[in-house]
Formats: structure tokens, C-alpha cells, sequence
């Protein structure tokens, strides 16, 4: 593994607030406080000690305010952006003798404020849509229209994600809850069912595990609004065996200070979280699965997880981030201190080749794999596909183990720690970070320091 933060002008020293690759030709996608989205051409570069190269390619100028969510749909034939004052428009793919252009299909017009994150349906028929006017909105892409509103929460819209097997939806927002939606089709309408979304669960509160006697009060599992950060991306797992959740707030009791975390929810119990990740110093803000499936190395190790075959999954906090396979325990990566300001999104490339990190002080991170690094590619569609049920958290597991005495947890205890170069700005665990450039300080509100959390936390279920 190797890579870094890059020092080229992104998007003319403002924010980058989103970035995503396109899912056939690797294509790198970002979006700014520049009000653009522009395209790069990723490629290795020859040494053990070199970053990738990042090319600029093209520019898409369209948005008139700062592009906060930029996703391609499944096939890579459309782009959706969302920026902010509601703005969201389609982009669609065309081929011309000259090569291929992206221009303008549609601008999806209802949200009343700033859009934050988006995602396609697998089938890309529709999109979900996240706003600080506090609602998601789910689109019918080919009519351009509103297909639906869900408008449960309280608060901002941080982070929407959807079900890669279309069952399921999810909502995160600085309300503190977390919304999980469950497609009920309505009555078929010339030969097809509606899509039609109802809130199944509403994630907010959990007992403490170690309840005192006179304190046994529930508490909320994630931050509120003074989260200094304006997203809370959460992710599907490819298969749609899991839903990671970042924003986590836990309390091992109601006396212990909260730890920074993020919860796994089992696609067989989305009603509450089933593990929680090793906590950092800082909240966790987004989270994305690789989207390749890997074969087990068949190391032996403890995994709080039941699959026949590896997802990998990249967690960033405000100033870090941590990359985690479901065969093991501790993270295969941890990379501090490349950032000056928040991280605002991560992306995978579709070889799963190159990782990339996108942050409020203007520059990218981008990571590179050796060939097989992260092992051998496995195929998730058709029969190779596991049922859902043997997907699940060794959740049982524990409840054996607690019976037989044990302590309440899967494995135990691992030493995470955490890199000291996190705490040091301008340093990098794997390349010196750029220097820093004059920035447009955010408002008092968005900078309040998130508290330390506890060093040495183990993935545990949750009762």
C-alpha cells in the first residue's frame, strides 16, 4: 500500500466536499466549494514511495453554488450532483466522435435547502436525496419527478443509503436518529408494482451494557448537531448483508465518558446496532464498503463476522481513517494526520486499486493497492451470492458465551492505537500532508472540539 495527500489544485484551494469514481472506467469525480465538478484520471506511479498521479480531464460547469454529493449511477451511464440552495441535477454520458461528454439531462427541483448526499438505486431507476430542509426525497430519474417524500426527521439529512438488493433505504441526521425504511409496494399499476417506502425503525437510544444498579437510563447511540462536520455518510454493504453508520456516540455506562464509534446493523436486525467499530479520538464521519468481494485468507483469526468470503470497508473520522476486512478484527490500514481540516467523503475505485479521501482544506489523499494486496476478487452475483440469513453478526455467538460466563464480548480485547501523528498537524502517516493554505475559517458552531475518546475498544454486539 502506498499513496498520500496530493499536492495539485483541486478545486482552486476551496473545500472538496465530495468526490466518487465512475463504476466502469475508474474515472475520478469531484465536487467543490468552487461550485464545479471536475474529472481526473487516476494512474500508478512507478516506486515503492510514489503517490498516484491525478490528471485533470475535464470540468462540468453547471451548479451555481457549492457541490456538496456527487454519485454515478450502477451502469456509469448518469451522474447526480447535489449542491446547495436544493440544487440536484442529472448528468447523462454521451459518446461523440471527439470522446465522451457528460451534459446536463435533468434538474430535479423540490428540495427547499441544501442537498448533503445522495445515492442511486441498484437498478438506477431512482435516487434518494438527503437536505438540510430535513427530508429525503426518492426520484423517479427517467420522469424527473418526486416519486416520494420522506420527511420524519427533525433535523438536517446528513447522509441516505440504499439497499443494493432494493428492500431497504436509510437515513442518518443530526436529529440524532438514524431512519430505516422498508419498500411496501403499493397496489401494481400496469403490469409493475409502485416503489413505496415506510419507516420501519427509528435507531436512537440503547440500554448502557454495564447497567448500575440506580442509573440504568438509555442513552443516545450518536452525535448531535454540534458534530462538526455536515456529513454523516453511511453505506450499504455489496451483498446488503450490512449497514455501517457512522456518527456513533456510545456509553459502555452511564458514568464512562462516550466513545467516538460506528455501528454495524445486521440485515437480519435493523432495529438496533449489532457491533460497534474500535472508537477513535474523533467522530466518525463517513464510511464506504469496497464494492469487490474478496476471497477468506483462511488465517484463523477471530471475526465478529459469519461470511464465506472478505468485504472491506474504509471509516473516516474527522482526521483519520481506518481500512477493515470482515475476516479480522483489528484495522489492515490506519492513515493520520493528512489533513489539515475534516475529511467529507471516500471512495473506492471499481478495481478496488485506488481509495480516495476528499477534505474541507482543499486537497485529496489518494491510496493505492498492489496487485492482490487485498486478496483475490470473488464474484457476489447470481449463485455465488449467500443467502442473506448466513450473512449475519455471530450475534448467538455471544449470547453462548455470556451464558458459559464469558465476558460480553466477541473477541478479545484488541490494542488499537491510535497514531500520534493524528494529533500532529501536517504530518502523515504515509507522506508528508501539503502546507497549509489560507482557508475560509467555518463558522464557531461547526468547530467544536469533538471529546477524546477511550484507546482500546474491541467490536462488540450490543444488547
Amino acid at each position: 500500500m502506498k499513496g498520500g495527500t496530493l499536492q495539485i489544485n483541486w478545486h482552486d484551494t476551496k473545500p472538496v466536499l465530495t468526490l466518487d469514481f465512475h463504476p466502469i472506467s475508474g474515472i475520478l469525480a469531484t465536487g467543490g466549494a468552487d461550485y464545479d465538478i471536475k474529472l481526473w484520471l487516476i494512474t500508478s506511479e512507478e516506486g515503492e514511495k510514489k503517490v498516484p498521479a491525478s490528471t485533470y480531464q475535464n470540468s462540468l460547469s453547471y451548479h451555481g453554488s457549492a457541490v456538496n454529493a456527487i454519485r454515478f449511477s450502477p451502469a456509469g451511464d448518469f451522474l447526480a450532483s447535489g449542491a446547495d440552495g436544493g440544487e440536484l441535477i442529472i448528468w447523462k454520458l454521451h459518446t461523440t466522435d471527439s470522446g465522451q461528454v457528460w451534459k446536463v439531462l435533468k434538474t430535479l427541483s423540490f428540495h427547499r435547502k441544501d442537498v448533503l448526499d445522495l445515492e442511486w438505486s441498484t437498478d438506477g431507476a431512482f435516487l434518494i436525496s438527503g437536505s438540510v430542509d430535513n427530508s429525503c426525497i426518492i426520484w423517479d430519474v427517467s420522469k424527473g419527478s418526486v416519486h416520494q417524500i420522506l420527511d420524519g426527521h427533525f433535523h438536517y439529512v446528513q447522509g441516505v443509503a440504499w439497499d443494493p438488493l432494493n428492500k431497504y433505504a436509510a437515513s442518518l441526521s443530526s436529529d440524532r436518529t438514524c431512519r430505516i425504511y422498508v419498500n411496501k409496494p403499493q397496489n401494481k399499476i400496469k403490469g409493475s408494482e409502485k416503489l413505496n417506502y415506510v419507516c420501519q425503525h427509528v435507531l436512537t437510544k440503547v440500554e448502557p451494557q454495564v447497567v448500575e444498579e440506580s442509573k440504568s437510563a438509555k442513552h443516545h447511540i450518536f452525535h448531535d448537531e454540534t458534530l462538526p462536520s455536515f456529513f454523516r455518510r453511511l453505506s450499504w454493504s455489496p451483498d446488503g448483508s450490512f449497514l455501517l453508520v457512522p456518527a456513533g456516540s456510545y456509553k459502555l455506562s452511564p458514568t464512562s465518558d462516550p466513545v467516538n464509534t460506528a455501528y454495524v446493523l445486521s440485515r437480519k436486525d435493523l432495529s438496533r446496532p449489532a457491533l460497534m467499530l474500535p472508537g477513535a479520538s474523533k467522530a466518525v464521519v463517513a464510511v464506504r464498503f469496497c464494492p469487490r468481494a474478496f476471497s477468506l485468507r483462511g488465517l484463523g483469526t477471530t471475526s465478529s463476522f459469519k461470511l464465506p468470503y472478505r468485504l472491506i470497508f474504509a471509516v473516516a473520522t474527522l482526521n483519520s481513517l481506518y481500512v477493515y476486512d470482515t475476516e479480522g478484527v483489528e484495522p489492515i490500514a490506519v492513515l493520520a494526520g493528512l489533513h489539515y481540516a475534516a475529511i467529507t467523503d471516500i471512495a473506492w475505485a471499481p478495481t478496488a486499486k485506488f481509495l480516495a479521501l476528499s477534505s474541507q482544506d482543499g486537497y485529496c489523499t489518494l491510496v493505492e493497492f498492489e496487485n492482490d494486496e487485498l486478496g483475490a476478487p470473488v464474484s457476489l452475483s447470481g449463485d455465488k451470492q449467500v443467502p442473506i440469513d448466513e450473512n449475519t453478526i455471530a450475534v448467538d455467538d455471544l449470547e453462548r458465551s455470556k451464558e458459559a460466563g464469558k465476558e460480553n464480548e466477541i473477541v478479545k480485547s484488541a490494542d488499537i492505537q491510535e497514531m500520534k501523528t493524528e494529533e500532529k498537524k501536517g504530518e502523515s502517516s504515509l507522506v508528508n500532508s501539503t502546507e497549509k493554505q489560507d482557508e475560509k475559517q467555518p463558522s464557531p458552531s461547526m468547530v467544536l472540539p469533538s471529546k477524546p475518546a477511550k484507546r482500546r475498544i474491541t467490536p462488540m454486539a450490543i444488547d
